[in-house]
């Protein structure tokens, strides 16, 4: 699995996609967080729970059924204005499903572990990416700040930092210019 860093900076980036009338500071935010809590089912481990079993770590909780409810609920209650929502409703669902789905996406590229349950509860078949670049980081967070967890922080910002700063950078530069030609038209008239 990716650092809980990766999580909730790929979940925070989700909301850039959301309309400007949205409150994006805060449903990023709350993006950001669900898109790390798919890892609490590490909890599993101490309730005797095999990780093959679909209550277990990358199961249900990496699931796209689950990435749907949570990421849908928790856009919507990030809102909280019933005229936005009802304006905006898909893309709120939408946003806050691609937030959380990036959780068991981003596990499925690493080099570890025994797949992820994408779709539980109506198959228990687990799942990698065919390339899978991202080094797995350790479920003990006292191992993140070592040698070994430098190396795995580095995996991710050249596989994804990188690449995400990357597609920011062209929405930003692609939005700035068709404002500036939406501005130019208008005055031109």
């Amino acid at each position: 699995m990716p650092t809980a860093f990766t999580h909730v900076l790929v979940g925070c980036a989700a909301a850039a996609v959301l309309p400007r009338e949205l409150p994006r500071g805060r449903i990023a935010v709350a993006l950001g967080v669900a898109a790390a809590a798919p890892d609490l089912d590490v909890l599993a481990f101490t309730l005797d729970i095999p990780y093959e079993h679909p209550l277990g770590h990358r199961g249900l909780s990496h699931s796209l059924l689950a990435a749907a409810l949570a990421g849908g609920g928790v856009a919507l209650l990030a809102t909280w204005n019933r005229g936005l929502i009802r304006r905006h409703l898909g893309a709120l669902l939408l946003g806050g499903f691609l937030a959380v789905a990036s959780h068991g996406l981003l596990d499925a590229a690493t080099d570890a572990g025994r797949g992820i349950g994408f779709f539980i509860p109506f198959s228990n078949g687990r799942y990698f990416l065919p390339l899978r670049p991202i080094e797995t980081a350790s479920v003990h967070p006292g191992r993140f700040f070592s040698a070994r967890g430098l190396e795995v922080l580095a995996s991710e910002v050249r596989w994804v930092w990188l690449p995400l700063l990357a597609v920011a950078s062209a929405t930003w530069l692609a939005r700035t210019a068709l404002r500036s030609r939406s501005i130019s038209d208008t005055d031109g008239r």
